[in-house]
Protein backbone atom coordinates (compact mmCIF):
# COMPACT_ATOMS: atom_id res chain seq x y z
CA UNK A 1 0.00 0.00 0.00
CA UNK A 2 2.38 2.71 -1.38
CA UNK A 3 -0.19 5.16 -0.90
CA UNK A 4 -2.01 5.68 2.41
CA UNK A 5 -3.90 9.11 1.53
CA UNK A 6 -7.94 8.78 2.30
CA UNK A 7 -7.56 5.24 3.44
CA UNK A 8 -9.03 3.99 6.90
CA UNK A 9 -6.73 2.81 9.48
CA UNK A 10 -8.34 0.80 12.63
CA UNK A 11 -6.04 0.74 15.58
CA UNK A 12 -6.45 -1.21 18.77
CA UNK A 13 -4.83 0.10 22.04
CA UNK A 14 -5.00 3.32 20.12
CA UNK A 15 -5.40 5.85 23.02
CA UNK A 16 -1.13 5.43 24.32
CA UNK A 17 2.12 4.06 23.50
CA UNK A 18 2.43 1.66 19.97
CA UNK A 19 -1.23 2.63 18.80
CA UNK A 20 -1.17 6.26 19.49
CA UNK A 21 2.00 6.81 17.53
CA UNK A 22 0.54 4.70 14.75
CA UNK A 23 -2.23 6.72 14.77
CA UNK A 24 -0.43 10.16 14.46
CA UNK A 25 1.47 8.33 11.55
CA UNK A 26 -1.22 7.24 9.40
CA UNK A 27 -3.05 10.33 10.20
CA UNK A 28 0.49 11.95 8.86
CA UNK A 29 0.28 9.93 5.81
CA UNK A 30 -2.92 11.47 5.16
CA UNK A 31 -5.11 8.18 6.55
CA UNK A 32 -8.73 8.68 8.38
CA UNK A 33 -8.03 6.77 11.77
CA UNK A 34 -10.48 4.86 14.23
CA UNK A 35 -8.81 4.87 17.65
CA UNK A 36 -10.07 1.48 19.46
CA UNK A 37 -9.18 1.65 22.81
CA UNK A 38 -11.07 0.50 26.47
CA UNK A 39 -9.32 3.53 28.72
CA UNK A 40 -12.28 6.17 27.89
CA UNK A 41 -10.07 9.05 29.14
CA UNK A 42 -6.74 8.41 27.79
CA UNK A 43 -8.93 7.81 24.63
CA UNK A 44 -11.18 11.58 24.69
CA UNK A 45 -7.76 12.99 24.97
CA UNK A 46 -5.94 10.60 22.32
CA UNK A 47 -9.48 11.68 19.79
CA UNK A 48 -9.56 15.51 20.88
CA UNK A 49 -5.23 15.61 20.42
CA UNK A 50 -5.27 14.15 16.73
CA UNK A 51 -8.79 16.42 16.11
CA UNK A 52 -6.85 19.73 16.78
CA UNK A 53 -4.11 18.89 14.80
CA UNK A 54 -6.64 18.44 11.84
CA UNK A 55 -6.75 14.39 11.28
CA UNK A 56 -9.66 12.65 10.37
CA UNK A 57 -10.10 10.37 13.44
CA UNK A 58 -13.19 9.22 16.39
CA UNK A 59 -12.83 7.25 19.03
CA UNK A 60 -14.00 4.14 19.73
CA UNK A 61 -14.18 2.52 23.21
CA UNK A 62 -13.59 -0.86 22.79
CA UNK A 63 -12.17 -4.37 24.87
CA UNK A 64 -10.38 -6.56 22.22
CA UNK A 65 -11.33 -9.75 24.41
CA UNK A 66 -14.96 -9.36 23.77
CA UNK A 67 -15.62 -10.55 20.05
CA UNK A 68 -19.17 -8.43 20.49
CA UNK A 69 -17.08 -4.87 21.48
CA UNK A 70 -15.09 -5.46 18.54
CA UNK A 71 -17.39 -6.12 16.17
CA UNK A 72 -19.74 -2.74 17.35
CA UNK A 73 -16.16 -0.93 17.04
CA UNK A 74 -16.04 -2.20 13.49
CA UNK A 75 -19.39 -1.43 12.86
CA UNK A 76 -18.86 1.98 14.24
CA UNK A 77 -16.07 2.73 11.81
CA UNK A 78 -17.82 1.43 8.70
CA UNK A 79 -20.86 3.80 9.73
CA UNK A 80 -18.57 6.68 10.18
CA UNK A 81 -16.19 6.20 7.06
CA UNK A 82 -17.39 3.27 4.90
CA UNK A 83 -14.44 1.55 4.68
CA UNK A 84 -11.28 0.06 6.61
CA UNK A 85 -7.82 -0.38 4.35
CA UNK A 86 -5.73 -1.20 7.17
CA UNK A 87 -6.06 -3.14 10.71
CA UNK A 88 -3.51 -2.61 13.63
CA UNK A 89 -4.31 -5.71 16.34
CA UNK A 90 -2.09 -3.53 18.45
CA UNK A 91 -3.42 -3.72 22.18
CA UNK A 92 -1.50 -5.80 24.75
CA UNK A 93 -1.25 -6.42 28.46
CA UNK A 94 2.10 -7.97 30.38
CA UNK A 95 1.70 -9.84 33.66
CA UNK A 96 4.78 -10.93 35.33
CA UNK A 97 6.11 -13.57 37.00
CA UNK A 98 7.03 -17.43 37.06
CA UNK A 99 4.52 -19.96 35.06
CA UNK A 100 3.89 -22.06 38.24
CA UNK A 101 3.28 -18.55 40.03
CA UNK A 102 0.64 -17.41 37.77
CA UNK A 103 -3.41 -18.06 38.12
CA UNK A 104 -5.87 -18.73 36.15
CA UNK A 105 -7.35 -15.44 35.53
CA UNK A 106 -3.91 -14.06 34.52
CA UNK A 107 -4.05 -16.58 31.60
CA UNK A 108 -7.53 -15.35 31.22
CA UNK A 109 -6.53 -12.09 30.93
CA UNK A 110 -3.47 -12.07 28.81
CA UNK A 111 -5.02 -14.45 26.62
CA UNK A 112 -8.11 -12.43 25.90
CA UNK A 113 -6.40 -9.12 24.94
CA UNK A 114 -2.97 -10.55 23.18
CA UNK A 115 -4.28 -13.04 21.41
CA UNK A 116 -8.45 -13.25 21.10
CA UNK A 117 -7.92 -9.57 20.44
CA UNK A 118 -5.84 -10.47 17.69
CA UNK A 119 -8.08 -13.18 16.40
CA UNK A 120 -11.51 -10.96 16.91
CA UNK A 121 -9.81 -8.28 14.97
CA UNK A 122 -9.05 -10.35 11.92
CA UNK A 123 -12.56 -11.99 12.60
CA UNK A 124 -14.73 -8.30 12.54
CA UNK A 125 -12.35 -7.16 9.83
CA UNK A 126 -10.69 -8.55 7.36
CA UNK A 127 -14.15 -9.91 5.96
CA UNK A 128 -14.96 -6.22 5.87
CA UNK A 129 -11.46 -5.46 3.69
CA UNK A 130 -12.35 -8.49 1.63
CA UNK A 131 -15.52 -7.12 0.79
CA UNK A 132 -14.52 -3.51 -0.79
CA UNK A 133 -11.98 -5.26 -2.82
CA UNK A 134 -9.30 -2.14 -2.87
CA UNK A 135 -6.85 -4.42 -1.08
CA UNK A 136 -5.51 -3.77 2.72
CA UNK A 137 -3.20 -4.83 5.17
CA UNK A 138 -3.45 -5.96 8.63
CA UNK A 139 -0.38 -5.25 10.80
CA UNK A 140 -0.36 -7.54 14.43
CA UNK A 141 1.93 -6.09 17.38
CA UNK A 142 3.99 -9.52 18.57
CA UNK A 143 7.44 -8.97 20.74
CA UNK A 144 10.56 -10.08 20.48
CA UNK A 145 8.66 -11.98 23.08
CA UNK A 146 7.34 -14.25 20.00
CA UNK A 147 10.41 -14.87 18.50
CA UNK A 148 12.40 -15.41 22.66
CA UNK A 149 11.42 -16.91 25.36
CA UNK A 150 11.88 -14.50 28.49
CA UNK A 151 11.74 -15.55 31.99
CA UNK A 152 8.97 -14.30 34.15
CA UNK A 153 7.54 -13.17 30.96
CA UNK A 154 5.50 -16.71 30.39
CA UNK A 155 2.19 -15.95 29.79
CA UNK A 156 3.51 -12.65 27.47
CA UNK A 157 5.24 -14.89 25.77
CA UNK A 158 2.46 -17.71 25.23
CA UNK A 159 0.69 -15.36 23.50
CA UNK A 160 3.51 -13.55 21.32
CA UNK A 161 4.35 -16.75 19.53
CA UNK A 162 1.00 -17.47 18.97
CA UNK A 163 0.78 -13.96 17.08
CA UNK A 164 3.59 -14.85 15.24
CA UNK A 165 2.27 -17.92 13.69
CA UNK A 166 -1.22 -16.58 13.20
CA UNK A 167 0.62 -13.70 11.28
CA UNK A 168 2.54 -16.55 9.22
CA UNK A 169 -0.66 -18.52 8.71
CA UNK A 170 -2.39 -15.47 7.76
CA UNK A 171 0.19 -14.12 5.35
CA UNK A 172 -0.91 -16.92 2.95
CA UNK A 173 -4.09 -16.68 3.01
CA UNK A 174 -5.20 -13.06 2.41
CA UNK A 175 -2.48 -12.58 0.00
CA UNK A 176 -4.79 -13.97 -3.15
CA UNK A 177 -6.69 -10.88 -1.81
CA UNK A 178 -4.85 -8.60 -2.15
CA UNK A 179 -4.21 -8.28 1.44
CA UNK A 180 -0.56 -7.83 2.78
CA UNK A 181 0.13 -8.75 6.70
CA UNK A 182 3.31 -7.24 9.08
CA UNK A 183 4.16 -8.43 12.58
CA UNK A 184 6.41 -6.16 14.46
CA UNK A 185 8.42 -7.71 16.99
CA UNK A 186 10.16 -4.90 19.18
CA UNK A 187 12.10 -4.98 21.86
CA UNK A 188 11.71 -2.50 25.02
CA UNK A 189 9.46 0.63 24.01
CA UNK A 190 8.62 3.61 26.02
CA UNK A 191 4.78 2.60 26.73
CA UNK A 192 2.43 2.13 29.85
CA UNK A 193 3.00 -1.53 28.87
CA UNK A 194 4.09 -2.47 32.62
CA UNK A 195 1.21 -0.70 33.86
CA UNK A 196 -1.37 -2.56 32.30
CA UNK A 197 -3.39 -3.72 35.16
CA UNK A 198 -4.70 -0.43 35.41
CA UNK A 199 -7.51 -1.74 32.70
CA UNK A 200 -7.63 -5.88 34.06
CA UNK A 201 -11.58 -6.45 34.67
CA UNK A 202 -12.77 -6.47 38.02
CA UNK A 203 -13.81 -10.19 37.69
CA UNK A 204 -10.23 -11.26 36.75
CA UNK A 205 -9.34 -10.17 39.82
CA UNK A 206 -8.05 -6.51 39.24
CA UNK A 207 -7.27 -5.37 42.61
CA UNK A 208 -4.51 -3.21 42.68
CA UNK A 209 -0.96 -4.65 42.29
CA UNK A 210 2.50 -3.21 41.77
CA UNK A 211 3.97 -2.73 38.60
CA UNK A 212 6.80 -4.61 37.31
CA UNK A 213 9.73 -2.41 38.44
CA UNK A 214 12.18 -4.24 36.15
CA UNK A 215 9.88 -3.75 33.01
CA UNK A 216 9.12 -0.25 34.22
CA UNK A 217 13.09 0.71 34.05
CA UNK A 218 13.83 -0.83 30.50
CA UNK A 219 10.80 0.96 29.45
CA UNK A 220 12.06 3.86 31.09
CA UNK A 221 15.02 4.38 28.51
CA UNK A 222 13.80 2.39 25.78
CA UNK A 223 13.15 3.41 22.20
CA UNK A 224 10.06 6.19 21.65
CA UNK A 225 6.65 4.69 20.07
CA UNK A 226 7.00 7.56 16.96
CA UNK A 227 10.12 5.26 15.46
CA UNK A 228 8.63 2.15 15.88
CA UNK A 229 5.34 3.56 14.15
CA UNK A 230 7.41 4.97 10.93
CA UNK A 231 9.33 1.88 10.65
CA UNK A 232 5.87 -0.09 10.74
CA UNK A 233 4.14 2.74 8.43
CA UNK A 234 7.23 2.15 5.85
CA UNK A 235 6.91 -1.65 6.05
CA UNK A 236 3.24 -1.02 5.17
CA UNK A 237 4.17 0.79 2.55
CA UNK A 238 6.75 -1.83 1.19
CA UNK A 239 4.76 -5.08 1.80
CA UNK A 240 6.95 -5.94 4.89
CA UNK A 241 6.11 -9.00 6.56
CA UNK A 242 8.31 -9.36 9.94
CA UNK A 243 9.31 -5.95 11.27
CA UNK A 244 11.97 -5.86 13.60
CA UNK A 245 13.18 -2.69 14.66
CA UNK A 246 15.62 -3.78 17.12
CA UNK A 247 18.91 -5.21 15.53
CA UNK A 248 20.43 -6.13 19.10
CA UNK A 249 17.87 -8.98 19.30
CA UNK A 250 19.67 -10.39 16.01
CA UNK A 251 21.85 -12.32 18.05
CA UNK A 252 19.47 -13.84 20.28
CA UNK A 253 17.28 -15.31 17.23
CA UNK A 254 20.04 -16.37 15.36
CA UNK A 255 21.61 -17.94 18.51
CA UNK A 256 18.22 -19.94 19.05
CA UNK A 257 17.36 -20.41 15.14
CA UNK A 258 20.77 -21.81 15.29
CA UNK A 259 19.81 -24.66 18.35
CA UNK A 260 16.93 -25.76 16.52
CA UNK A 261 18.65 -26.52 13.27
CA UNK A 262 21.21 -28.29 14.82
CA UNK A 263 18.73 -30.65 16.83
CA UNK A 264 18.08 -31.85 13.37
CA UNK A 265 21.45 -33.55 13.13
CA UNK A 266 21.16 -35.29 16.74
CA UNK A 267 20.42 -38.81 16.75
Amino acid sequence: MEDLSGKVAFVTGGASGIGLALAEGFAGEGAKVVLADIEAGALKKAEDDLLASGADVIGVQCDVADHGSMAAAADRAIEAFGKVHVLCNNAGVAPAGPIDETSPDDWKWCVGVNLMGVVHGIQVLVPRIKEHGEGGHVVNTASVAGLLALPTLGIYTATKYAVVGISETLRGELAPAGIGVSVICPSFVKTRLHEGHRNRPPELGSSPEEPNEFMAQMLATATEPRVIAERVIRGVKRGDFYILPHPDMKVGVEARANEILAAFDLE
